[in-house]
């Protein structure tokens, strides 16, 4: 005879220990524009490289968020453009059992530094296969803009809540 037990089952996990899960990273949107193209590759000139990060958070469930880093890279030659690349990198994260004052910090810091590499990549990878010399995004302070983020969002008060999105763009130097 075969002895049961009541005991649960292992390996399901019942706990409350607070936990952070990647479930998904992925290249939401992604566009390649060379408007002035072919007459501007004759230009013999250095080009002028402008990139815009922006940071985006839509929840899909109560513990689930999804978060996009959004860059649009711009390199111009005498005022023209040269080529315009538009990226959205992606990533779906879980979190369990942590309070919700650590949620928009890691929303905001952790979730972007983790997708960055990717959108780094994607957009040295385009460019090069466009048949131009890759350029590689400096590092960037996501604490830094999160800061900013915050102090922007005092500074305007609740009279300034329908502003723009675009205000909210970071612009890098290159």
């Amino acid at each position: 005879m075969t002895e049961q037990s009541a005991a649960p089952t292992e390996g399901v996990d019942d706990s409350k220990d607070p936990s952070f899960r990647i479930q998904r990273i992925y290249l939401k949107d992604l566009s390649l524009e060379q408007p002035n193209s072919p007459q501007i590759l004759l230009v013999q000139s250095e080009p002028v490289v402008e990139v815009e990060i922006d940071v985006e958070v839509s929840p899909v469930s109560a513990e689930i968020f999804e978060v996009s880093l959004s860059s649009t890279v711009t390199a111009k030659v005498a005022g023209k453009v040269l080529f315009l690349v538009e990226a959205k990198q992606a990533g779906i994260f879980e979190f369990i059992n942590i309070p919700p004052a650590q949620i928009d910090p890691m929303l905001g810091i952790t979730c972007p530094t983790i997708l960055y590499p990717y959108l780094r990549s994607n957009i040295a990878d385009t460019i090069s296969r466009a048949g131009f010399q890759p350029i590689h995004l400096n590092e960037i302070n996501f604490h830094g803009m999160y800061e900013q983020r915050l102090m922007q969002a005092q500074q305007a008060g609740p009279a300034n809540d329908g502003a723009s999105a675009d205000e909210s763009k970071i612009i890098l130097p290159h």
